[in-house]
């Protein structure tokens, strides 16, 4: 199998998708625009071929680098990035070259939260009172349809980038006087917890594997009050979490792709709501998380599934597995030493966040590791209390 692979090198630990497609048989091909001696040395050793471009965004440069790989590999079978960013050019790429995975005519689907909730709606999946809005009349008129407070996201966005709650018509004038260039989506804002279905799927839409990781926080709260996130993974998927999630895979037409769904469960009465699907593996190192929950290698696993079909055997999520952050500004109580010290049998890795990620993710990692969640959230309330 001829895979390639758009910006092998970020986030910086999804050189392991690319270690894993090479162990599994195929050949690894990156293209991206950093220079080949920056790459990590794993990296380089496990891509069969590497194609540097000035711009990835420059759709004539890496069509001329595919036509290069095609000459002299022959024909392409896969292109992936697990990167939203690049979501639209490895469309483009699959529709002219002809290769399985979604096309430029499924994006709408999977990028505008318009048409996701479109969707969610026709699945039967509860989601909130939401539509796009297309004038400063239009959004008025949701505000008054729907009450205070609204949430205001780019119809097309990732996270938590130029998102709003609209708490009474003064905030909305100011919304409506500064808000960015594009299309806005409003809800009715859900007081709730952060809850996901992740996984990925095979070539036939079958979830071959799947997990669920919980939040107190959602994105937005963790940018607009400087929150220290925490997420972490359930042993056990709840019943209505797993069910709305199957439905909506199917619902959305997902095949041989990771994905990470989006729900809020509702602080007041515990009802589950859909908020938005992500074509693409959960953020940080969730994939990391994926692995510690469960003694396996994610990784792996795709990429087996990918090169060879073969579908791997059903887990026992042994652990809960978290994501603990912290940010460089903030003083805490327990130094980095003595958090080694306290917890070092639960502390199964630490790094720091890209910039790029540290406004919602944090600016440094703790991964704990514990088959008890009492014991998971006293250390993670430690590691997270202030000075």
């Amino acid at each position: 199998m001829n895979f390639v692979f758009l910006s092998p090198h970020v986030p910086k630990n999804f050189y392991l998708f690319c270690m894993a497609l090479s162990r599994a048989g195929a050949k690894v091909l990156g293209i991206a625009e950093a220079p080949y001696e920056s790459l990590r040395l794993p990296l380089r050793e496990c891509l069969t071929e590497y194609y540097r471009v000035e711009s990835l965004e420059n759709y004539d440069e890496v069509l001329r680098a595919c036509g290069f790989l095609t000459h002299k590999f022959g024909r392409l079978d896969r292109v992936e990035s697990h990167n939203e960013y690049w979501l639209d050019l490895e469309a483009q790429l699959r529709e002219d070259f002809n290769l399985p995975g979604p096309k430029p005519a499924d994006m709408a689907k999977i990028k505008r939260k318009s048409v996701m909730k479109e969707i969610f709606t026709k699945a039967g999946i509860p989601s909130a009172n939401g539509e796009l809005v297309t004038s400063p009349d239009s959004a008025r008129a949701f505000a008054k349809k729907n009450g205070y407070p609204v949430f205001a996201k780019p119809d097309i966005g990732v996270g938590a980038a130029s998102t709003y709650k609209i708490e009474n018509p003064g905030q909305m004038e100011e919304f409506l006087e500064s808000k960015p260039p594009c299309d806005y989506f409003f809800e009715k804002y859900i007081d709730g917890r952060l809850a996901t279905f992740d996984g990925f799927c095979d070539r036939n839409g079958k979830v071959v594997y799947s997990i669920s990781h919980f939040s107190e926080t959602g994105c937005f709260e963790l940018v607009a009050y400087d929150v220290d996130l925490c997420y972490y993974s359930l042993r056990e998927i709840p019943k209505d979490l797993m069910e709305m999630g199957m439905k909506a895979i199917e619902a959305f037409g997902i095949h041989e792709k990771f994905f990470h769904l989006e729900f809020l469960r509702r602080k007041s009465d515990g009802a589950l709501h859909a908020m938005e699907l992500n074509c693409r593996p959960p953020g940080g190192y969730t994939t990391d998380l994926m692995n510690f929950s469960s003694g396996i290698d994610v990784y792996n696993m795709w990429a087996d599934m990918v090169v060879n079909g073969r579908i791997p055997d059903p887990v026992e999520r042994k652990f809960h597995a978290a994501h603990v952050a912290r940010r460089n500004h903030k003083n805490y109580r327990l130094s980095h030493d003595q958090i080694l010290e306290k917890f070092g049998e639960r502390i199964v890795m630490f790094e720091d966040i890209p910039p790029t990620f540290a406004a919602v993710m944090g600016d440094f990692s703790y991964i704990v590791q514990s088959p008890d969640l009492g014991e998971l959230k006293a250390i993670i309330a430690e590691i997270q209390a202030r000075a």
